[in-house]
């Protein structure tokens, strides 16, 4: 399971390292976040680490010696994430015993999906990968199955258009998205919209996930910056 993992994310730049985490842990894996190579090795001593996600730019040292030295003494997967983008670095990470390289800008989505393989292989293949999962206060969503529960379990109906823009609030809660940033999420989903529908979207799930559309406590408008999902 999920919550049974411990994954050290290794990044110097706060904003990433912030969103590493936070959408490891709302999919239920413990996590240690740390911004060096120090840091690093000070955790992997002291701590059982069943995954490393290593950014190659660190202050303190070079994330190919720290990727290699790591490989040398530790089995555990090992995902470079980083913005080099040259094929010589991803040749060399992957040649010293990097489970897997993906380059920034990444879909969280889908560095989640790539985790949760490393760790399957890792078991053998013994043990099903967890499932995607976003949880907010009263409501789960499941990323496999496009599907929204309440906190019984009972389905919530929702189009394909409004679990897209229910999953891209859940993976930035507390925070304001704009109808830029929402209509692009709708557009990696495949659909096309106007901006105007993103108001009856949010409109249409305030009603599903029973929040008052005249006085919202968790899909908040922002006026003149957007929509947020309120978490706490």
């Amino acid at each position: 399971m999920a919550d049974s993992v411990h994954a050290l994310v290794v990044e110097d730049d706060e904003m990433v390292q912030n969103l590493l985490s936070a959408y490891l842990q709302q999919c239920g894996y413990r996590v240690t976040a740390v911004g060096s190579a120090a840091a690093m090795w000070q955790i992997v001593a002291s701590d059982k680490i069943d995954i490393v996600l290593l950014d190659l730019g660190l202050p303190d040292e070079d994330g190919i010696a720290v990727a290699r030295m790591f490989r040398s003494k530790h089995t555990a997967p090992l995902m470079i994430i980083t913005a080099r983008s040259d094929r010589d670095d991803r040749l060399a990470a992957l040649r010293l015993g990097a489970d897997d390289y993906l380059v920034k800008p990444f879909d969280p989505q889908e560095m989640l999906i790539r985790v949760e393989n490393l760790l399957a292989r890792a078991r053998g293949g013994t043990e099903r990968p967890a499932r995607a999962r976003l949880k907010f206060p009263g409501f789960s969503i499941d990323l496999d199955a496009h599907a929204v529960s309440d906190s019984h379990g009972a389905a919530i109906d929702v189009t394909a258009s409004e679990f897209s823009l229910l999953a891209a609030f859940a993976r930035a809660p507390n925070r304001v998205l704009s109808r830029d940033q929402l209509l692009d999420a709708l557009s990696r989903a495949g659909d096309a919209p106007g901006a105007r529908v993103i108001d009856v979207l949010v409109g249409r799930l305030r009603k599903k996930l029973g929040d008052d559309p005249k006085n919202p406590e968790q899909l908040r408008t922002v006026v003149g910056f957007g929509y947020m999902l309120r978490t706490h």
